[in-house]
């Protein structure tokens, strides 16, 4: 109840007391039901309280017989009050005692006992439905505030995946095409007064990674706007293609081909292609000179691809570049396939990029 309810609660009984009186004339009646009709004025924050007062006003007013009608009104606002604001069974106690009093009125004046029966239990139904009613609303509203929180962290969390997914998708695409140009355009300098046919394959080689950086992140923007795009995505199938393009640029690479590698998922063909790419990647970054070895085999269940190269010969331009985006990106990959990535030193002082891929892809969050 806010402030105007209470006191209209108090008006209200004020004037029951003078109907009261108004009614039987007596001291005691007028009394009980100014206690009755004003204990409902802090009935909100003490509502035990209220139902003693009005418990005891009415034992007290027991010799005198039946309250008046404008008294007796105010015993089922009291079972009413009690059903609402009150637990189950102290609010039923509450409202058996209210009849109980009311009885023993009803047995001094020899009225009927019909009234005191079944009006506070109605009064107290009442209550307790709205009281029911308000804990439904309350427990709605946490929920609904609840849903709201979750669906914004949800959303955060998926900007947050669909950002680094990006990221990792502009390395795998970038960081080789760079790596290469880079490399070649350092022999290109180098060759340029000395070898012209080796010059125009060095610069030949930095266009060919150019231009396949640039179809690669044009089907990237493609994808991220959701138009219809006609190039494939790169699979397994184009794995030779890739390798051919690394040994193009000066690096010493062997590619193994085993098993069978048909009827691949696409997400799988794609996803062994940027393990090869971001192996070869390495290689040409942080082991200048070294031998490189490609294995993909395809197996019944799954599809293992292995880039292993030995340790760096020489001093290479990119050695101490990157930033480690590219493994934590394969990981993921991977790990959203059900497969099993891993990536480390060999015996040799080398290094080897090992990812295990099932056949059927078990796609599920990272």
């Amino acid at each position: 109840m806010r402030r105007s309810e209470l006191t209209a609660v108090a008006l209200g009984a004020t004037l029951a007391g003078a109907g009261a009186a108004i009614w039987s004339g007596g001291d005691v009646v007028v009394a009980a039901s100014a206690v009755l009709g004003g204990s409902l004025g802090v009935v909100r924050r003490h509502p035990r309280t209220a139902a003693l007062l009005a418990i005891a006003a009415l034992l007290a007013s027991v010799p005198q017989g039946v309250l008046g009608l404008p008294a007796y009104a105010l015993v089922p606002a009291h079972a009413f009050c009690a059903g609402r604001l009150d637990e189950r069974w102290p609010a039923i106690a509450t409202t058996a005692a209210l009849i109980l009093v009311s009885e023993l009125g009803v047995l001094v004046d020899g009225a009927s006992a019909v009234p005191a029966l079944f009006i506070p239990p109605a009064g107290w139904a009442a209550g307790r439905a709205l009281r029911e009613r308000e804990q439904v609303a309350a427990r709605l509203a946490e929920r609904a505030r609840e849903l709201e929180e979750e669906h914004e962290a949800h959303a955060q969390l998926s900007v947050r995946y669909e950002r680094a997914r990006i990221a990792a998708e502009l390395h795998d695409i970038v960081a080789h095409a760079i790596s290469v140009m880079v490399v070649q355009a350092s022999a290109g300098q180098r060759l340029a007064a000395i070898d012209s046919q080796r010059t125009a394959d060095a610069f030949e080689a930095i266009a060919g990674a150019a231009q396949q950086a640039e179809r690669d992140i044009g089907r990237l923007v493609e994808l991220l706007s959701g138009t219809d795009h006609s190039a494939p995505a790169p699979d397994v199938a184009v794995i030779e293609e890739l390798v051919a393009r690394a040994g193009a640029s000066g690096l010493t690479v062997k590619l193994r081909l085993e098993g069978d590698r048909g009827g691949l998922p696409p997400i799988v063909g794609q996803t062994a292609f940027r393990v090869v790419q971001e192996g070869l990647t390495n290689a040409i970054r942080h082991a200048s000179g070294a031998h490189v070895e490609v294995l993909v085999r395809g197996g019944r269940d799954e599809l293992l691809v292995e880039v292993a190269n030995g340790p760096a010969t020489g001093g290479g331009l990119l050695a101490g570049a990157g930033t480690g985006t590219g493994l934590t990106g394969l990981r993921e990959r991977v790990g959203a396939l059900g497969g099993e990535f891993d990536a480390g030193p060999t015996a040799a002082g080398g290094w080897r990029l090992r990812a295990r891929l099932r056949r059927v892809a078990a796609m599920r969050e990272c």
